[in-house]
C-alpha cells in the first residue's frame, strides 16, 4: 500500500530519505502537487509531501529579502507580500486549470496554487521573465536534504553571497530529482506604483514579433511582451479584440513616468514603421493586471480534456516561422507568444508528434517541453528536450552525486535520471 510521508521537521525528513535509500524505496516528492502533471511519471510507490514545512520565518521588506519552509502555500506568500507592497518580481503563473478534469479557465479572484518550494522547483516565471529574469534569479539560499539523507544548505540571505558554485541556480529547475527543499530565501520587489499596456490590433505573428523585438530593446523599460492570435484573443474579457490579434506591450512604475514612455514607445514604433493600417489603445488598472495574469496563467489557450500543450523556448525572431512550420497542415493548433517571442505556448490534439515540434525549432535552436499530456504518453515520449549526449552525461553524473540511488524523484525528467 502507498504510503505518504509527511514530514514538518528537519530531522524527519532526513529520517525518511535514509530509510528511503536502505531501502532502495523511491519515492514521488510534492510540495501542493499542482504540478504534479508535468514531467514523465515518477516511478515510485510512496509519496514524500513537504507541505508540512509552511510558513514565513524571516521578513525584512525593507531588505527585500524573504525565507519560508517549501511547502508554504504560493498564495500566502502573495498576500505577505501585497500587504507590505511587495511582490516576486517572476510573476509565477498558476497552471492548475490545466490540469483539472474539467479543464476549465481559473476562476477570477481564486487563491493562487502551488507552493513556494515547487515554484523554485520547477523554475516557474511569467510573462516578465524577459526583464526581471527567472525564479532561479530570485533564488537566494536554501536548505535541503539530499538523496544520501544529508541536511545541507547553500546560499544566504543577501544577493551577493555565492563563493563557489551557486547551488540554487541548479536545484531551480530541477523538479525535485536532486534534493528535497525544506526551507527556500528569495529577494522580493516593490509593486510598480502604476501599469500600462499598450494594446495594438490587427498584427500578423511577423509583425508583432517585429513590434516585440523593437519594443524590448528600446530605452522605454517593457515588462511585457506578448501576441494573442484573433482566436485567442477573443477569450479575454479585458481587451476589446473585435475578432483581431492583440499584441500586448506592458510598461510599469511611476504613473507620469509610464505615460511618457508609452508615448514615446508608440512614436518610436510608428516611426519605425511598424504600426501602420493597424489601431492602437492602451489598458491600464485592474483589466491590465488581469490580461497579464490571462496571458501567465495560459487562461486564454484552448485546453479541453484532451489537448496538449507544448512549452518552446526559441530565439524571438523565429517564432513566426516555427510557428508557420507546426500549423501547417494542423489548423487544430492555438498559440501564443509571450516573453517578448522568447516563450511560445502551443495548445495540440493528442497525439501531435512529437518530432513535428522540435523539428520546427532544429535549425535555429531552442527547447521544447511537453507540459501538459496523459500519463501514457508522457512516458512514452521525451518530455524535457533530448539532451545532446554530453551534456545528458553530465546530467547523469550531477543526478549520481546528490542522489546516487535514485530514491527523489526517479524518472520525472529523464528515463535514466
Amino acid at each position: 500500500m502507498a504510503t505518504i510521508f509527511t514530514p514538518n521537521r528537519p530531522e524527519e525528513l532526513s529520517e525518511i530519505l535514509r530509510w528511503a535509500v536502505a531501502n532502495a524505496t523511491p519515492l514521488a516528492v510534492v510540495g501542493g502537487g499542482s504540478k504534479s502533471g508535468i514531467g514523465r511519471p515518477v516511478s515510485a510507490e510512496h509519496v514524500l509531501s513537504l507541505a508540512g514545512f509552511s510558513g514565513v520565518s524571516q521578513y525584512e521588506p525593507n531588505e527585500l529579502v524573504l525565507t519560508a519552509g517549501a511547502g508554504t502555500p504560493l498564495a500566502e506568500i502573495e498576500a505577505l507580500l501585497a500587504e507590505n507592497g511587495q511582490m516576486l518580481a517572476f510573476e509565477p503563473p498558476d497552471h492548475t486549470h490545466l490540469f483539472a478534469a474539467s479543464a476549465t479557465a481559473p476562476i477570477a479572484g481564486a487563491a493562487r496554487a502551488g507552493t513556494l518550494g515547487g515554484v523554485l522547483a520547477a523554475n516557474s516565471s511569467g510573462p516578465r521573465r524577459f526583464l526581471a529574469g527567472a525564479a532561479r534569479d530570485h533564488f537566494l539560499g536554501f536548505r535541503a536534504v539530499n538523496g544520501r539523507g544529508e541536511a545541507f544548505k547553500a546560499g544566504g540571505r543577501v544577493v551577493k553571497n555565492v563563493t563557489g558554485f551557486d547551488l540554487p541556480k541548479l536545484l531551480a529547475g530541477s523538479w525535485g530529482t536532486l534534493a528535497a527543499l525544506w526551507e527556500v530565501t528569495l529577494k522580493v520587489m516593490p509593486v510598480p506604483e502604476f501599469s500600462c499596456a499598450l494594446l495594438i490590433f490587427g498584427l500578423d505573428d511577423t509583425g508583432a514579433s517585429r513590434v516585440m523585438r523593437a519594443a524590448a530593446a528600446s530605452a522605454h523599460v517593457v515588462s511585457g511582451a506578448a501576441h494573442l492570435p484573433a482566436r485567442v484573443a477573443v477569450r479575454s474579457a479585458a481587451v476589446k479584440a473585435a475578432g483581431q490579434s492583440v499584441t500586448a506591450l506592458r510598461v510599469e512604475g511611476p504613473e507620469l513616468s509610464v505615460r511618457h514612455r508609452v508615448a514615446g514607445l508608440k512614436a518610436l514604433l510608428i516611426g519605425g514603421g511598424y504600426l501602420e493600417g493597424v489601431d492602437c489603445d492602451e489598458l491600464d488598472g485592474p483589466a491590465a493586471l488581469a490580461l497579464w495574469r490571462d496571458i501567465g496563467d495560459l487562461a486564454l489557450l484552448a485546453a479541453g480534456d484532451t489537448r496538449e500543450i507544448w512549452r518552446l523556448s526559441l530565439p524571438p525572431a523565429t517564432a513566426p516561422a516555427v510557428v508557420a512550420h507546426i500549423v501547417n497542415g494542423e489548423p487544430a493548433v492555438e498559440w501564443l507568444q509571450d516573453q517578448a517571442g522568447g516563450t511560445l505556448w502551443l495548445s495540440c490534439p493528442a497525439g501531435t508528434p512529437a518530432e513535428q515540434i522540435r523539428g520546427a525549432l532544429a535549425p535555429d535552436g531552442g527547447h521544447a517541453t511537453l507540459w501538459r499530456a496523459s500519463a501514457a504518453r508522457r512516458a512514452e515520449v521525451a518530455v524535457f528536450q533530448p539532451q545532446p549526449p554530453a551534456l545528458a552525461a553530465l546530467t547523469r553524473r550531477v543526478k549520481a552525486s546528490f542522489d546516487p540511488r535514485a530514491v527523489l524523484n526517479p524518472g520525472r525528467m529523464y528515463s535514466d535520471s
